[in-house]
C-alpha cells in the first residue's frame, strides 16, 4: 500500500551550536536525521509517495540552551520509509507512521539532490 504525503516546514529538532562574540553565544537547532552513516535534512512542499519500510533512523537530541542534555543524548528512533523512485541513499520518509512521515534528504553541498527538486517542482504543478 503506498501512501501520498505533502510534508509541510518542520520545525527544528537536532542541534548544531553555533556561537560567536556577536551573536552572545546563541545556538540552533536544524531538523537532522542519521541514517546509515548519513545525514538528511527535511525538505519542505513535496509530495512523495510512501515505499516500502526499510529501518530505523536516529533523531539527535537537541540542547539548544548549552547546558547538559538531560534525556542522555541518545536521540529519538524514527522509522524509515523508501520514497519512489528516489534512491535511499538520496532521501528517505521519516515517521512514527507511514501517514505522518516527512521527506528528508542528504544535501548536495547547498542544493538539494536533482531527484528531490524534480519532486518538489512536480508538486508545484
Amino acid at each position: 500500500m503506498s501512501v501520498v504525503l505533502a510534508v509541510a516546514a518542520m520545525a527544528s529538532a537536532a542541534c548544531t551550536s553555533q556561537g560567536s562574540s556577536t551573536d552572545e553565544g546563541s545556538s540552533s537547532c536544524a531538523y537532522q536525521i542519521l541514517y546509515e552513516g548519513r545525514t538528511y535534512q527535511d525538505v519542505a512542499d513535496a509530495e512523495f509517495t510512501i515505499g516500502e519500510q526499510l529501518g530505523n533512523a536516529t533523531l539527535p537530541a537537541c540542547d539548544d540552551t548549552g547546558g547538559q542534555d538531560e534525556t542522555g543524548g541518545s536521540g529519538t528512533k524514527l522509522t524509515v520509509y523508501a520514497v519512489d523512485g528516489i534512491s535511499p541513499k538520496t532521501a528517505v520518509a521519516v515517521g512514527e507512521t507511514p501517514e505522518g512521515a516527512i521527506l528528508v534528504a542528504v544535501p548536495s553541498g547547498t542544493e538539494l539532490p536533482p531527484a528531490v527538486r524534480k519532486l518538489i517542482d512536480g508538486s508545484r504543478q
